[in-house]
């Protein structure tokens, strides 16, 4: 395989020859996730809470069951058979380093990481490596595996001081590497929250940002002068206006674009919560949103890192979340970002390859999954019915808001987050140990078996949505993606 690097606006092979990367994220394997893998809360906090109900090895030996069969050389394969040029590899950073030892690495998630990469090289599959979860949090969401919200990672250098020094051992293992499309350096940064809470008006924190951003790069370049470096956005990806402009070579810029037709119930073409949407809604929106005005007026490349829709609504929607999805890549295809969309697999929201609702794992953790539902503890479950719960915690965002009324906090985002935290952080905490003694009495062999509902033989396809992709990541003569097509689609609302 050819190690990558940019030209202009674009990724180009070793002889120039442009390059497009397009494939799947795959959330869940190396970070997992609440609504991707079936459980309550945050990872490391449910981890614990399996230690303490099975003990350290079988809960260590589950973990592990879990990942290996969650991303196998079968998912490589498909992902290749399908068409995908690449696949994006989240990662936690406890893979790799502990809290109580930091500087010191982990061989065995690099053992981990290794064994992809040859199948990845095997198949012909560029792999780009995105830290998930960075020391310290640099968002104030599930997805960087803590419940507290706090974002201390912009606060603090110590944990910049670990998060560098990670890269810099990232970039040591993986030099000349060419299976590696790239190092996307840190997973959707929030610096303007310094307590992760959002009740007043966003302001992001360009100047840590920039340095954070300028301080890896160099550290990385020091040793790998080759390998592309993915720069996202803040606020989830959304924002750019106060990014330097590129400092380096081989830089290429990432946003995140979840939109509301791909995400909420309804008919499309038509209106959701953020107005009417179509296809020329969708190429408008795309166009003028800050990251593809950054890599236009920079002349570098953009990739789209995440997207997707959400197919946990009634069967009478699926069609208009797919026809969303398929107008949204082809705009991304028209514009030729590049694209991986959230995610592979999961347990029915959002993936191509989805675990079978009668598997073994999904009849164990059924109670949790039902605990789940009825306290509204996943946020990103966006289609059912309000709870109960959620009721009353708007009752007490209501009630807060009017005792307060000179903070000048946006209603339906405090509450929002009041919601957030309340539930999905601090209630999902108390169902973690109802998920563990599902598993309190399985030996070792039972708990292989359960895990085996991950592998992707195992699995239910989303035929719609696999044919979508299909259509898209196939090969295309090079004059349909020149130029943007007026009628094309995409702006972004983040998930969050």
């Amino acid at each position: 395989m050819d190690m990558l690097r940019t030209k202009n606006d674009l990724i180009v092979d070793a002889k120039g020859n442009p390059v497009r990367l397009r494939g799947f994220g795959v959330g869940g394997w190396m970070n997992t996730e609440n609504f991707i893998n079936g459980y309550p809360g945050f990872e490391s906090g449910l981890r614990r809470a399996l230690a303490e109900t099975i003990g350290p090895a079988r809960a260590e030996f589950l973990f592990d069951r879990m990942l290996d069969y969650f991303l196998a050389e079968d998912d490589i394969a498909e992902m290749k058979a399908l068409g995908a040029t690449v696949v994006r590899l989240p990662l936690n950073y406890r893979h790799f380093e502990t809290d109580l030892e930091p500087f010191k690495y982990l061989e065995k998630g690099f053992a981990r990481l290794d064994r992809v990469l040859g199948w990845c090289a095997k198949r012909g599959l560029y792999a780009i490596l995105d830290l998930h979860a960075g020391q310290g949090w640099q968002d104030p969401d599930w997805h960087s595996d803590h419940f507290g919200r706090l974002t201390l990672f912009w606060h603090q250098r110590h944990f910049q001081d670990r998060f560098t020094a990670l890269w810099e051992e990232f970039a040591r293992r993986y030099k000349g590497n060419s299976v590696i499309a790239g190092y996307n350096v840190i997973n959707e940064p929030v610096t303007g929250v310094p307590y992760g809470f959002f009740g007043y008006q966003y302001k992001s924190d360009w100047d840590v940002l920039n340095r954070v951003y300028r301080r890896v790069v160099t550290a990385i370049r020091k040793i790998d002068q080759e390998h592309i470096i993915f720069l996202e956005g803040d606020l989830f990806s959304v924002l750019f206006s106060g990014l330097e402009s590129p400092f380096a070579d081989n830089l290429v810029y990432s946003s995140h674009n979840y939109i509301r037709p791909c995400l909420e119930a309804g008919a499309y073409p038509g209106r959701f919560s953020t107005g009417a949407w179509d296809a020329e809604r969708m190429n408008t929106d795309f166009t003028e949103q800050e990251g593809t005005q950054f890599g236009r007026k920079h002349n570098v490349p953009l990739w789209v890192g995440e997207f997707g829709g959400a197919f946990d609504g009634p069967a009478a929607d699926i069609p208009h979340r797919l026809r969303a999805t398929d107008d949204q890549i082809q705009v991304f295809e028209a514009n030729r970002a590049h694209w991986t969309i959230w995610t592979w697999k999961d347990v029915g929201m959002t993936g191509m390859i989805v675990v079978d609702p009668d598997s073994d794992y999904l009849k164990t953790v059924a109670p949790v999954q039902a605990a789940k539902r009825a306290l509204a503890t996943d946020c990103w479950i966006l289609n059912q019915p309000r709870t109960a719960a959620q009721v009353k915690v708007a009752e007490l965002g209501d009630l807060i808001l009017k005792s307060l009324p000179e903070t000048g906090a946006d209603p339906e985002r405090f509450k929002f987050y009041l919601e957030q935290t309340s539930l999905g952080n601090y209630t999902g905490t108390f169902i973690q140990p109802l998920w563990a003694r599902c598993f309190k009495d399985m030996s070792e062999s039972q708990i292989d078996r359960c895990m085996q509902s991950f592998t992707i033989k195992n699995c239910r396809v989303n035929k719609g949505l696999k044919t979508i992709l299909q259509k898209h990541l196939q090969p295309k003569p090079q004059a349909q993606t020149q130029a943007p097509d007026p009628h094309g689609q995409g702006r972004q609302q983040s998930r969050r």
